[in-house]
C-alpha cells in the first residue's frame, strides 16, 4: 500500500496574480476599513496566501476625508510625531487631521496593520489614498470592492 503525498503550493513572485481595487471611504469606520485593506495589501484573501510572499494586491482608497470615528475617538484621539529634539513631540487630534490631511489618518492605520519589516513596507506601496472621489489610476481599471 502505498502513500499519498501532498504538497503544499507556495506562492512566489512569478506566480501571484495581482488586482486593482478601489474603495469609497464615505461613511466608513476607521478601524474596521483599515482592517480589510490591510488583509487584501497582504494577500490574505487569496487561496495560495504565503506569509514571506507579498501576495497582495493594489488599493486605491477614495473620499478618505468621509472616514468616521465611533464614540468620542475623534476628539479624544491623539496622533503623535517626534522630531527627535528636546521637546519636538508634537500632539493634534484625530478631528483636526482628519480636517488637514484626510489621507494621513488611513494610512498610518493600515500601515500599522501591517508586518514591520521589508516586506511590509513593500505591501504598504501597493496602497493609494485620496482625499477626494478621484484618483489617477482609472488606466488599470479597479474593480469596486464594497464592505
Amino acid at each position: 500500500m502505498s502513500k499519498l503525498h501532498f504538497t503544499t503550493k507556495h506562492a512566489n513572485a512569478a506566480t501571484v496574480q495581482r488586482q486593482w481595487f478601489v474603495v469609497d471611504g464615505t461613511n466608513q469606520t476607521v478601524g474596521r476599513v483599515s482592517a480589510r485593506i490591510a488583509a487584501i495589501l497582504r494577500g490574505k484573501n487569496k487561496a495560495y496566501f504565503t506569509p514571506h510572499v507579498d501576495c497582495g494586491d493594489f488599493v486605491i482608497i477614495t473620499n478618505a476625508e468621509k472616514v468616521v470615528f465611533t464614540g468620542n475617538k475623534a476628539s479624544e484621539k491623539q496622533y503623535q510625531n517626534f522630531s527627535g529634539y528636546p521637546g519636538g513631540l508634537k500632539e493634534e487630534a484625530a478631528q483636526d487631521l482628519l480636517r488637514r490631511r484626510p489621507e494621513v489618518v488611513l494610512e498610518r492605520a493600515i500601515k500599522g496593520m501591517l508586518p514591520k519589516n521589508r516586506l511590509g513596507r513593500q505591501m504598504y506601496k501597493k496602497l493609494f489614498v485620496y482625499a477626494g472621489p478621484n484618483h489617477p489610476h482609472s488606466a488599470q481599471q479597479p474593480k469596486e470592492l464594497k464592505f
